[in-house]
């Protein structure tokens, strides 16, 4: 099982300097990832430890991308209904290509209202809105020319198509991981919650004919008590988790460091 961890994009800690200081850190200890949140519009009520301040994902991983030389760099989750379908692969496909092949595409439907809102976009429709970002995502890493609104046009840069992984609850999460993705990533569930879904959705990602699905799980884990944080990672990983992401709040690049340093033995 390998280990990752989220970097806050949030926020005070949301510096170029802490930022950087962190996912160098990551790199250097031996982490396998980073992963980045996202929000675009936080109304006050809801911006206690943000402030309403968020980087964006992407351009924030192309920045970290020309940092760093080995460490995958993943976005956990990019909303995919606020996003239009060719600007999004355009921008997946060049952030691919100047990262190397180190992009791993964590990808959700989205959940707050108020951001909808604030978008003008219905909420209703966030699964059709995702689904068709999805499609078009395959249709263009597959292929030269694609054709949107009756237009065929040239699909480059067209490096390998990053890994697809499809965030969210059980069951349709797991649906779309199989239809559309090469993993499933859920948030927030523990070893026992996960271990009977794992197992479904590794059934039905056989039966259509992908073999190897990634269950990447983010968690808050007890690094402070090394022997907890031991028996939980060993938990994610007999139940078939491939790789865990460790996120919590930090207020300094130290503090964070400090848990890298205690993960990596894990």
């Amino acid at each position: 099982m390998k280990i990752g961890v989220s970097i806050r994009t949030m926020g005070p800690q949301s510096t170029r300097g802490i930022i950087t200081e962190c996912a160098l850190h990551a790199e250097q200890v031996g982490l396998d990832s980073i992963w980045l949140a996202e929000h675009i519009a936080i109304p006050p009520e809801d911006s206690e430890g943000s402030d309403g301040r968020y980087l964006d994902p992407l351009i924030t991983l192309s920045y970290l991308a020309a940092k760093t030389q080995r460490i995958k760099l993943a976005t956990g989750a990019l909303i995919l209904p606020y996003r239009s379908p060719l600007v999004t692969a355009k921008l997946v496909a060049t952030l691919q290509e100047l990262a190397e092949h180190r992009l791993i595409l964590g990808v959700g439907i989205g959940w707050m209202r108020s951001e909808f809102k604030t978008l003008g976009l219905n909420m209703r429709k966030r699964v059709s809105d995702s689904e068709a970002v999805l499609e078009f995502l395959h249709q263009a890493f597959d292929n030269d020319v694609v054709e949107l609104n009756e237009q065929q046009f040239l699909f480059r840069p067209r490096p390998k198509r990053p890994p697809i992984l499809v965030g969210g609850a059980p069951p349709h999460a797991i649906e779309r991981a199989v239809k559309y993705g090469d993993g499933w990533l859920p948030m927030g569930m523990s070893p026992e919650e996960l271990k009977p879904w794992i197992e479904h959705y590794r059934e039905a990602a056989n039966e259509a004919g992908k073999d190897e699905p990634e269950v990447v799980a983010i968690s808050v884990l007890p690094t402070d008590d090394v022997a907890q944080c031991r028996d939980l990672c060993g938990a994610y990983k007999s139940v078939g988790v491939t790789t865990l992401v460790h996120s919590q709040r930090y207020d300094e690049a130290a503090e964070l460091k400090t848990v890298m340093d205690k993960l990596v033995p894990e």
